[in-house]
């Protein structure tokens, strides 16, 4: 559990610094009438929030798997063709 407190806090601090400055080059670009500085501002704001949910995303499927049972292993039946079936 720490550690995916670290991993949360790391991408958290990461993704709100990329945040930050895409605003930062959103607003230059806007103030100074410039359309290919607004264009990089818009995808540096767009990549943190990417960022960020890949990183909740991780931490959550890390979470999911190690929480759940397994279940019960169903052997998959050989066909006559050599091909594999599964029960449904």
């Amino acid at each position: 559990m720490n550690s995916r407190l670290k991993i949360l806090n790391k991408t958290k601090w990461a993704g709100s610094f990329t945040l930050m400055m895409g605003m930062m080059i959103f607003l230059y670009g806007f103030l100074s009438d410039s359309s290919p500085v607004i264009g990089i501002g818009i995808g540096t704001i767009v990549g943190a929030v990417l960022f960020f949910l890949m990183g909740v995303f991780f931490i959550t499927t890390e979470e999911m798997v190690e929480n759940t049972s397994k279940g019960i292993e169903i052997p998959p039946m050989k066909s006559r063709n050599g091909l594999y079936l599964v029960k449904k």
